[in-house]
């Protein structure tokens, strides 16, 4: 099958339609996922043109695309297409989350700082700086230039449900719970605390955002929010295992949640959108 063809197939209802039809297999999954990373870093590139003043734009592109993907986004999105949603719906929301998480991750690993970073450091502090505290307005101007009059319901509890998410008792405390815990080496609690806040707030995030703009009901909201959650548990405990001694139980224990809430979906097939939660790769 043509790549344009099975790009196709996985887009919008269509994935909803071959969900229902066949169990996926890996290559499908990891497929499905790339997919949908593809097209909200296309969406990206056209919302942060390189254009004059350079000076200002040149950064802004780097530091987006410098910084780790966050599967948060790729939640959004297959939430909404889980609902019954299309995926051009959400692809702004998902990219506005990966704007979000670029902004608190260059913020946290300023060149001033001793931390290991995935982020080639081209500019001065004081431009990394100013770049968090831009990008993430930008987020938001995103997100509201979507409203068309029947959607304005939706965005902005979108809207209000990302802002949440990044304040001062969601990522940004995570931040902070985290640098007290390096300094006090704090046990496993505070770490939990700290990948429930920093991972699984933004995946709660993504999971009921994507449901919304889909026009899912409160309670497959709710639902699709605990699974995000869950996810981002699992994927934060898994990236810190190799200095932290989280069990492989209590791993397996927070996947089998993040499941069981896909379960509850009635008449759904939910074994593609349910994959992100076993691919740690992804």
């Amino acid at each position: 099958m043509a790549c344009l063809e099975m790009k196709a197939m996985f887009s919008g209802r269509n994935c909803s339609r071959l969900m229902a039809a066949v169990a996926p297999s890996e290559s499908a999954t990891s497929f499905y996922w790339s997919t949908i990373e593809s097209d909200v870093k296309s969406y990206i590139h056209k919302a942060i043109p390189l254009k004059s003043p350079e000076t200002v734009f040149e950064p802004m592109r780097h530091l987006t695309f410098a910084a780790p993907t966050t599967t948060a986004s790729s939640l959004c999105v297959a939430a909404c297409e889980f609902v019954g949603g299309d995926r051009n719906q959400a692809i702004i929301a998902a990219a506005a989350l990966h704007l979000v998480h670029a902004g608190l991750y260059t913020h946290y690993h300023l060149p001033l700082t001793d931390r290991k970073s995935q982020i080639q450091h081209k500019y001065g502090p004081n431009i990394e700086l100013l770049y968090g505290d831009g990008i993430i307005p930008l987020g938001m101007e995103l997100l509201a230039s979507s409203m068309n009059g029947d959607n304005d319901d939706r965005v902005l509890e979108t809207i209000i449900e990302i802002s949440r998410c990044i304040g001062s008792q969601g990522m940004i405390d995570g931040q902070y719970r985290k640098l007290k815990a390096m300094e006090q080496l704090d046990g496993d609690e505070i770490h939990e605390y700290v990948i429930k806040k920093m991972e699984g707030e933004i995946h709660a995030c993504g999971g009921a955002c994507g449901a919304i703009l889909g026009g899912a009901a409160e309670e497959e909201i709710e639902r699709m929010r605990r699974f995000g959650m869950f996810v981002g548990m699992v994927k934060g405990m898994v990236s810190m295992k190799s200095y932290l001694d989280f069990e492989e139980e209590k791993i397996e224990q927070v996947t089998a949640l993040a499941l069981k809430e896909m379960e509850d979906f009635v008449g759904s097939e939910p074994e593609l959108i349910s994959s992100l939660v076993h691919h740690s790769s992804i």
